[in-house]
């Protein structure tokens, strides 16, 4: 959704067509080499997660590219969150319901991982909780709101986007946010960290592009997402995702990436989680 609005916009400031191709798969590994095989001409970017950009590196045992010298950072787009749900007929109404539900039945509850950070972030639940949650890999979200509502997986982790969209629907139930504060978009749905302190995950995404890149070219593309993220019209659009703008210069950006993967493999080293 993201890479459609800016794609759209960007279109428009350069008068040439921005294409929008989805890689899924591999926690974005998949995306991330089609770009890496790609000349650095500026012809072919990525707009990857935290994960694909900086996760993946404290969870991947063998990397096949590294974040830190693979890419060049252009620009932050947009941050984020996850929102731990449940279907509407679950047992428990409130993540300490949920907390105690699950306590009941360790190992028997599934919880669907799409990324290599929801990974770590179900893995610190259950370590802060005392929980046993059970881990089911998923290749995305989509897969896992349907699971959950028809029954065979128990609890997953959904973008705030989507996360809106399925509670408005009655589709699905929100027990909390994953970022340390509430979301002012939704404000009735609690953050764990109201009930686990120090838990705080939140969600970015921005855009890179191959090694190598012309000062020039990385410039003249971060003034124009700049210029976009400022649009009151696509702030609106971004609310509605549940993404608040994170517009950087690419300095800061690569700063802000390397800083993530200290992060990341500090956090999956606190939540035992080991390279795969």
């Amino acid at each position: 959704m993201a890479a459609r609005m800016l794609g759209q916009q960007l279109s428009i400031l350069f008068n040439q067509p921005f294409v929008v191709d989805n890689k899924p798969g591999a926690n974005g590994t998949i995306g991330v080499m089609d770009l890496l095989r790609s000349p650095p001409d500026g012809h072919t970017l990525l707009i990857g997660s935290n994960s694909p950009l900086a996760t993946n590196f404290a969870l991947l045992k063998v990397m096949p590219y590294d974040p830190r010298r693979d890419f060049t950072p252009i620009v932050g787009f947009g941050e984020t969150m996850h929102v731990l749900m449940v279907r509407p007929n679950f047992p428990a109404k409130n993540l300490a319901e949920f907390v105690a539900y699950v306590k009941q039945r360790p190992g028997k509850i599934s919880a669907g991982v799409t990324t290599s950070s929801t990974e770590v972030q179900i893995a610190t639940l259950n370590q802060l909780s005392g929980m046993d949650l059970l881990p089911v890999p998923y290749k995305g979200i989509p897969a896992t709101i349907t699971d959950v509502m028809g029954g065979t997986l128990d609890v997953t982790l959904v973008d705030l986007a989507n996360a809106m969209a399925q509670a408005k629907g009655g589709n699905l139930r929100p027990l909390a946010v994953t970022s340390m504060k509430r979301n002012a978009l939704v404000p009735d749905w609690p953050s764990i960290a109201e009930t686990f302190p120090g838990y705080d995950f939140p969600s970015w995404v921005g855009l890179v592009g191959p090694a190598g890149m012309a000062k020039a070219m990385v410039d003249r593309i971060n003034v124009a997402t700049a210029q976009v993220l400022k649009q009151p019209a696509m702030a609106e659009k971004l609310a509605t995702m549940g993404m608040t703008p994170m517009p950087m210069q690419p300095d800061q950006f690569k700063t802000f990436i390397d800083a993530e993967l200290v992060k990341w493999v500090r956090l999956a080293k606190d939540a035992n989680v080991q390279p795969q």
